[in-house]
């Protein structure tokens, strides 16, 4: 059984140009769906629910600078600060060391 597509048919990309403001999905990832595989599916599926979802609050460490901050809350549509911003992909060795303090993930997404 094949994994089924968040699409919502708000297709309508954000002012950057870099992902769908009725999915969420990056540019990359709609273009991707017809040939990912089942698991590369999923993964977008997961953080895309983390997009929309109230998580707990965390503190960590930003993997660029090393500033503490928190993770899990303060956001318009619900849940992390994070969620505010156009998704990007951070190069990370996985866990929570792909999160970014507000100012280095608002640097990223400028870029």
């Amino acid at each position: 059984m094949s994994v089924a597509s968040p699409c919502i048919g708000v297709c309508e990309l954000d002012a950057s140009g870099r992902y769908c403001t009725g999915c969420l999905r990056t540019c990359a990832e709609i273009a991707g769906w017809p040939g990912a595989s089942d698991a590369q599916k999923q993964v977008v599926l997961a953080r895309l629910q983390a997009l929309r979802s109230p998580g707990a609050l965390r503190e960590l460490a930003c993997s660029r600078c090393g500033q503490a901050f928190h993770c899990g809350s303060g956001g318009k549509l619900g849940g992390c600060w994070c969620a505010d911003l156009p998704p990007r992909p951070i190069p990370a060795a996985g866990g929570s060391s792909d999160c970014l303090c507000p100012r280095c993930l608002q640097q990223l997404a400028a870029s």
